[in-house]
């Protein structure tokens, strides 16, 4: 019974990972249709987020059901427990992306990024694309290292979050209020990913050590 258990914990953390992995190409595919105008691909995007949506319903009645079944206590109750918030912060991520995928299917022909932003959009989308690794590797390995690194990563979005506003708020901005609306809701979306990765890397350091990360 006991190994059974275990196996379908490890089947809950495998499935986890594949959200995470779905996550990271949604969101590589919401930022190219963003800067490369390319309306398939941000259909491919928001086509593939009822797939991260099912695989979490599933996943999360899963997790209900073995919690009904075998009534774990201790570590296995904190795993399970755990895996319950990060489906749903994997599922929000992929939520994100979705909305990235739309910005940039609802301006086509055109693009949602004015030129001089594009370096900013990029780098917002390396800096995601960089934390969503580093937080399957976390989720894999559980990884407290690198765990609180994933909050470095995030002041590094952060920061270009607020560079992209110093730029919409400057007496020089040229593109008018729809774009500005447009641009301030992308940097939302993306400063919003990085943050549910963060949640996800506390919960992580928290399940390994039984504290909470003080960064």
């Amino acid at each position: 019974m006991r190994n059974a258990f275990h196996d379908e914990l490890d089947a809950i953390g495998t499935t986890l990972l594949q959200m995470a992995g779905l996550v990271k190409v949604a969101m590589n595919d919401a930022t190219t249709a963003l800067l490369t105008v390319d309306l398939n691909c941000a259909e491919k995007v928001i086509a593939a987020d009822d797939v991260i949506d099912e695989i979490q319903h599933e996943l999360d009645a899963r997790t209900i059901n073995l919690m009904a079944r075998q009534q774990p206590v201790a570590s296995d109750l904190r795993t399970l427990v755990t895996s319950l918030r990060m489906s749903a912060d994997l599922e929000r991520m992929g939520d994100l992306a979705h909305h990235v995928a739309k910005q940039a299917r609802m301006r086509y022909p055109n693009s949602a990024v004015p030129a001089e932003l594009v370096p900013t959009i990029t780098a917002m989308g390396l800096v995601a694309d960089k934390i969503i690794d580093k937080l399957s590797s976390v989720m894999e390995h559980r990884d407290t290292v690198r765990a609180l690194e994933i909050e470095t990563d995030d002041d590094e979005m952060d920061k270009l979050h607020r560079d992209l506003i110093g730029i919409l708020l400057a007496d020089d901005w040229q593109h008018g209020i729809e774009t500005a609306i447009d641009m301030t809701l992308l940097g939302r979306y993306y400063e919003r990913f990085a943050d549910h990765a963060v949640s996800i890397s506390r919960r992580v350091y928290f399940l390994v050590t039984g504290e909470y990360s003080t960064n």
